[in-house]
Parts: structure tokens; sequence; C-alpha cells
């Protein structure tokens, strides 16, 4: 959930001089709320009270209530009535749920689209489907940045509106190439809830009380991709392939009629930063509540810059960043494989039609069910055990271990799949062995996040860069599976994929678990 506000040390210090030069009104000054460390763990916080999960953004939020109690701000996001904050949180579930829908809802029918289209290259079939996910690469890198300078709100309503104007276009494409770049366009505007929405929710809800909401949210990643194929196999059997970009169309209309008037913006410092501009024009001068804010927001280009680059410096000057996100690029890119091959398996080898095949999807979606479960008792069980366990202080490798026992259900799913399709094993035994591997794809996720999050100092840049790398694997695996499986089979491809997994999914989690802290100690970007 990117929410990075691009500042840099050199920023820091001219927010510090400003800081030196204004003082505050006597008038103005709200009782000190803070409360130090040990009261923190003491007290119950609410509303608006307790830091953010990124630090870059508690610097912020420490420079913004040097002059103004915001924390106990009606103004403030989480300071609004529940009803309020819950309203905009599931608008914006509803947004992220639409999205990852479209990612995949057209697998099931590529059979109709290359015939239709007559396309006889399976690569350039494959790419159909998985451009999409070229466009989620991109363009967290240029809406996350937008969202911090003219806010949450329209960003998304626009993006939603471009959504729904490409996914018409791809309905009506005269020609592959045609609905090659509709799909492209239609993935641009589908990325701005997946890359937004996480931020909309840490607005609105503290890190003490979040997790409900959270959980909400991150359905919409987790089962759209299941649930898309599922309906998409029904629709383009009974009523055409056309209609799958019409209905996500019509979908994301209705999110548009009750997400414009409904969504409020959720963002802090636009909130502040628009108040501060009306204070300055109608009184004639900045109000030294927002002076910081004001000069922090004088060059947007500087803010986009920033955020455009930063991801890429830590895959280049952080190991550890890179073989994490690595490791979840190859996770992804299985995923989209499978999915992608899914039509030949189940059409081809067990003679299903278009919309019973579309239900084998529901083995992957059932296995990322169960491993929300695995994510919220074991794997948080296991972190507070460890925390305990050291006195009650947490490092991120505390974060590892249920990454290291996700890490070997992965092949383990990946040489069930693979086999029982080469076998030609009862149906529902490959569909048993997809959600073995999607939950234990899902298990490394999760894991992964959390340690990006608690171990550097930018954590939304380095989840923008796991991002990144996880959408370009997810576009180009698809591209070369028909011609290894054409070459090893089945079962000889998935024995190659599950080696992948285990030669970089299992030793390099270990070996983070034992030595990560130390090479953390070592390096200006972590925390």
């Amino acid at each position: 959930m990117p929410s990075s506000h691009g500042t840099t040390e050199k920023d820091d210090r001219r927010h510090d001089d400003v800081k030196a030069n204004h003082s505050p009104s006597p008038t103005i000054v709200q009782p000190d709320h803070r409360r130090d460390e040990k009261s923190e763990k003491d007290v119950k916080l609410h509303g608006g009270e307790g830091e953010s999960a990124f630090p870059e953004d508690r610097k912020f939020e420490a420079l913004e209530r040097i002059n103004h109690d915001w924390q106990h701000d009606p103004a403030n996001p989480r300071n609004w009535s529940f009803w309020k904050k819950w309203r905009c949180a599931g608008i914006v579930s509803f947004y992220t749920f639409v999205s990852p829908v479209s990612s995949s809802m057209m697998a099931p029918a590529l059979p109709q689209i290359a015939d239709h289209y007559n396309i006889t290259s399976v690569s350039l079939l494959n790419m159909t489907l998985t451009i999409f996910l070229l466009a989620y690469a991109l363009g967290p890198l240029v809406l996350s940045p937008m969202s911090e300078i003219w806010g949450r709100r329209w960003v998304l309503h626009i993006s939603n509106l471009f959504f729904l104007a490409f996914n018409l276009a791809c309905a009506f494409a005269p020609n592959t190439n045609a609905l090659i770049v509709f799909r492209f366009f239609a993935g641009l505007g589908g990325s701005a809830p997946i890359t937004i929405g996480g931020g909309v929710i840490g607005d609105m809800f503290s890190e003490s009380d979040r997790a409900t909401a959270m959980a909400i949210f991150t359905l919409g990643p987790l089962i759209g991709p299941s649930v898309g194929p599922v309906a998409g196999g029904f629709i383009a059997e009974t009523i055409g392939f056309k209609w799958i970009f019409i209905v996500i169309a019509i979908a994301a209309g209705l999110g548009a009629l009750v997400g414009i008037p409904f969504l409020d913006e959720s963002y802090a410092p636009v909130i502040q930063l628009r108040r501060a501009r009306k204070w300055a024009k109608d009184k004639e001068g900045d109000h030294p509540d927002h002076d910081i804010l004001l000069e922090s927001h004088q060059n947007i280009y500087n803010v986009l810059w920033i955020n455009l680059t930063r991801p890429i410096v830590l895959l280049c000057k952080s190991f550890i960043c890179f073989i994490l996100s690595l490791y979840m690029g190859i996770m992804y890119g299985f995923y989209y494989l499978m999915f992608a091959t899914f039509p030949d398996v189940y059409t081809g080898t067990y003679g299903f039609s278009t919309g019973i095949a579309g239900l084998a999807y529901l083995g992957p979606g059932v296995g990322f069910a169960l491993s929300t479960f695995y994510g919220a008792y074991v794997a948080d069980g296991l972190y507070k055990r460890q925390i305990e366990k050291n006195g009650g202080v947490a490092k991120p490798e505390m974060r590892v271990p249920p990454l290291i026992i996700a890490s070997f259900i992965v092949p383990i799913g990946l040489l069930w799949y693979g086999w029982a399709a080469q076998e030609k094993a009862q149906f529902i035994v490959p569909i048993i062995g997809a959600g073995v591997f999607s939950f234990g794809m899902m298990g490394t996720f999760l894991p992964i996040q959390l340690y990006l999050v608690d171990s550097f100092q930018y954590a939304a840049s380095a989840i923008a860069a796991a991002t990144v790398i996880r959408s370009l694997f997810g576009f180009v695996f698809p591209l070369f599976g028909e011609q290894m499986f054409n070459a090893l089979g089945n079962g000889g491809g998935y024995s190659l994929l599950a080696g992948l997994a285990i030669v970089i999914g299992i030793p390099f989690p270990i070996w983070i678990y034992y030595c990560g802290e130390k090479i953390r100690a070592k390096s200006d970007l972590s925390r």
C-alpha cells in the first residue's frame, strides 16, 4: 500500500529550519496529547491517535503535529464516524475487487478469442491475458505519487472511469493488436485501487485497529482472480466472450455511481494542505499551523521523481529487497502461467465445456482462503511467540519462519498439479494440487510484505519495488509456457518450476532469518 511522501534528508533539514523560524502562536497551541513510549503501551489508542505503519509517514506526522493537534481534529479521517469510515472502506474494497476479477476473467475464453481473431501463436494469445499485468507493474509508479499530490479520491475515480472505458473498448476491439492495447490501458486504470486502496485503509484506521478493515480490503485481490474465471467461463459459453468485458464495465460503472458521491478524501496531508491554502487565500498569509506542510509540497516534480526512482534504488542497493522481490515475482509468474494453461488442461485433457472448465479456478481460490487463516493464526502466532522469547522486542526476521514453512509447500503443489495433469488423474486431483500451490504462494506473500515494511526506512517504496517485479513476472511467464510444456510435458514442466521454487525459495529465507539483521545494520536504507 504505497504511501511514501517522497522526502529526502535535504527535505528533513529544510523542515527543521522552517520549524525553528516559525514559533507557534500561544493562542493556537493545543494541549500536548502525545505520549511517551512507555505510556503508549499502557493506554489504548483511539481514532487519530497512534503512528502510521510506514516510518516515512511518521516523520511527516511529527512535523504536522508541531503546531496543531491533528490527532484530535474532527477533519482527521481517523476521527471520522464509524459509518463514514466503513462506507469509504466498502467503496474502495469494491474497486479493488473488480480490477483483479478483470485481470483473469477472460482466461477460460482464450480459445474463443483465438478463433475470433484468428490467433495462431500461443504466446500472442496469452499476451492478450497478461498484458494487463504489465500495466499493473507500471501504473503504481505514477499513480501512487499522484495520489499523494492531488489526493486519493479523484485518482481512484478517474482511474475507474478510465478502466470502464477501455474494457468497453476491449469488447469491440477490431483486431488482436487493438485488443492488446486496450487491455493494457484497462490495466493502467485497474492498477489504481490495488496501488492506493491499502493507503486509504491506512488513512482511516490507525495501526492498532486496522486489522479487520485490511482483511476485508484484501479479499478483492485474494478471491478476484479465482472468481473471475468462474463467471467468465459461463459468460463466454452462453452469450459470448465480448460480454466478459461488458460485464466488467457495468461493474465499474456501478462503482462510479456509488463512489463519486460517497467516497471522501482520506489522505491527511492533502486535507491539511487544502485547508492551509484556503486559509492563506482568505487571510492573506500562511497559518502557522501549516507553514511546514505548505513548504514541503512546493515541488511536485521532485515528489514524482523520488517515487519513480526510489524502488529501483532499493532493488539495486539492497540484496534482501531484490531476492525477496524476485521470489515473489517467480511465485506470481507461476500463478498466471498455471491460469493461462488451465483451459488446455481442462477442456483438452478432461473434455470440459468452457463454463465447467472455469470452475477449476475455484481450487486456487480455496487455497487462498485457507492461507488467510494460516496468516492470521499460524504466522501471527509464531511472530508473537518469538517476540515474547526476545523480551518483548520485535525484529523483522521474526516474520520469516512462516515464509520458510510456506516455501516448502509451493513445490509440493506444483509437482502435485503437474504430474496429476500429466497422468490424467481424476479431475479433482490436479485441482487440489493447484489449491495446495496457491496456499503456499499466498503463505509466502504476506511474510515478505511484512518483512519489507518492518525492515526498510522507505517501506512503501520497497513494497512498490516488489509489486513491479511481481507484475512483470506475471506478464512474462505465460508467454513461454506453451513451448516449455510442449517440450517437457506437464509433469516435466512443473518439475522444472518446482526446482526453481526450491533453489530460490528455500535457502534464501533461511539465510535471511539468520543473517538478515547483520546485513540490515550495514545498509543506510534500513530502519
